[in-house]
């Protein structure tokens, strides 16, 4: 199968062909369709993130079942399918009290180390050498995940553009739903209308929010979040973020501030037009030790709420999404703006590290 393979930090990646992997007990082999771009797969890239190389990223994936391991009796071969990111095991402490967003054995086995709950990989190149696994590896034509994060797919929704339902959307509705648990009637601001960010956009609007404020930098995302929502726009080139936000609100800032970019400035931005009392949200994924500048008299003074907040959790949640998807509370293809075959990989990755993508790029299989 051809497969997009990563050697090491800041590194080209290659096209290649591998061999075709094969499921073991509880896992499930998907002929890929779609992989979102994500940035937290630049983040490995770069060497920001600390995992293994070589290795074959991408975990925001959606396609077909071609075989079951041993025990997956809820799925079905043919049956379309999405992926989650978080990649539950479903054992450990916090899946048994239903947070499988904090899944021990994902976190210390799949993003620590690159490979699965057997503790192996199951990707290797035609010589032999073993390919870590980010999540699903979905940057290749096949995949093998864990049932656990597998979810059959309803026929109304488009299979390539639920892809980005395993994490953009996944992540946008942990965000909004658990860490602020968003009330209709509430304001909001949206720090990067990326990806996740629109999917922000759109889930505050199904659940109520009075005014969603959408900031980032160019008219290109901002048009795209006034479309899919957001009452005001504010483009961050020409204007305070913080500023016009309190005279947006009276002075008074916005119950809840989501920051979706993963930077100390971004961070401290949000927490600064976030109202007495409200609730800072962080999303973003930042690169590694990075820190932001926390006024701690503000903090205590104004009461406001800091959270962090990764992913949703897949088997509550997931159904769920689908279900939004199915009977269209909102439309997965005004969030894709860009459709490349998996062997552009690269350059799609290049326009997403230069911020020229608006909302979420999917790879689409070569097969």
């Amino acid at each position: 199968m051809t497969a997009i393979v990563v050697d090491g930090p800041d590194q080209t990646m290659s096209v290649e062909r591998i061999p075709v992997p094969r499921p073991l007990r509880g896992e499930v082999l998907i002929r890929v369709a779609a992989c979102g771009a994500c940035h937290t797969d630049l983040h490995v890239m770069r060497g920001e993130y600390a995992f293994p190389y070589p290795c074959v990223l991408g975990h925001e994936v959606a396609g077909q079942v071609v075989e079951l391991g041993e025990g997956v009796d809820h799925l079905a071969v043919d049956d379309r399918v999405v992926a989650s990111f978080v990649m539950p095991c479903g054992m450990c402490g916090p899946c048994a009290r239903g947070d499988d967003n904090l899944c021990e054995r994902f976190f210390g086995l799949n993003r620590a180390r690159g490979v699965l709950y057997d503790g192996t990989t199951r990707l290797r190149r035609s010589g032999g050498e073993e390919l870590a696994m980010f999540s699903a590896a979905g940057l290749a034509e096949y995949s093998v995940i864990p049932a656990t994060s597998v979810f059959r797919v309803p026929d109304s929704v488009p299979l390539e553009s639920a892809s980005i339902l395993g994490c953009s959307l996944l992540t946008a509705y942990g965000a909004a739903r658990h860490a602020a648990d968003l009330r209709a009637g509430q304001t909001v601001a949206v720090v990067a209308a990326g990806g996740v960010g629109l999917g922000i956009i759109q889930l505050a609007k199904i659940f109520g929010a009075s005014r969603i404020i959408a900031i980032d930098i160019g008219p290109d995302k901002l048009e795209t979040a006034s479309r899919l929502d957001a009452s005001e726009v504010i483009d961050v080139s020409d204007r305070d973020p913080v500023g016009r936000v309190r005279e947006l609100t009276s002075g008074k800032g916005v119950d809840v501030a989501f920051e979706a970019l993963g930077t100390p400035r971004t961070l401290e931005q949000a927490f600064m037009m976030t109202a007495d009392g409200g609730t800072t949200v962080l999303v973003g994924v930042g690169s590694g030790d990075a820190a932001a500048s926390i006024p701690l008299t503000h903090l205590l003074r104004h009461q406001v709420r800091i959270i962090g907040s990764y992913g949703g959790r897949p088997r509550t949640d997931m159904p769920l999404l689908l279900d939004m998807a199915a009977s269209e509370q909102f439309d997965l293809d005004s969030n894709i703006s860009l459709r490349r075959p998996l062997t552009e990989a690269e350059s799609v990755y290049s326009a997403l590290a230069a911020g020229s993508i608006t909302g979420r790029a999917i790879l689409t299989s070569v097969s």
